[in-house]
């Protein structure tokens, strides 16, 4: 699953708080949302080059990226999945998790990987 190996691109360059939410029939625009989180705006930068890195290498392009490019959210559209990489603070206030409250938490982790 695409969202899943997004997820484990973002795991991978030490995104933090990695989160796969199932939105399906609730939202019109996306079916999955992948929400990370970056320390710095490096980082940030990080995360986003490894998401996009792997979505490429599986043959899916990217639709649409944020512009202006901030240095606290960037958002990458995949077509039914959506890509959130935002700071701790950017997140927190945004709360996305608790917008989509009632979305289904997919989880993505290979077994045996949970926490490394």
């Amino acid at each position: 699953m695409l969202a899943a190996a997004l997820a484990q691109a973002a795991a991978d360059k030490k995104g933090e708080d990695v989160l796969v939410l199932r939105l399906g029939r609730k939202n019109p625009v996306s079916d999955y949302i992948v929400i990370a989180s970056a320390l710095s705006r490096p980082h940030l930068e990080t995360l986003e080059l490894a998401v996009k890195e792997a979505a490429q290498s599986l043959g899916f392009p990217i639709l649409r990226k944020t512009r202006p490019r901030s240095d606290h959210w960037r958002i990458i559209d995949f077509g039914k999945i959506l890509v959130h990489v935002m700071t701790p603070e950017t997140r927190e206030f945004y709360a996305l998790e608790k917008l989509h409250h009632d979305a289904a938490r997919v989880a993505w982790e290979k077994p045996g990987e949970v926490g490394a």
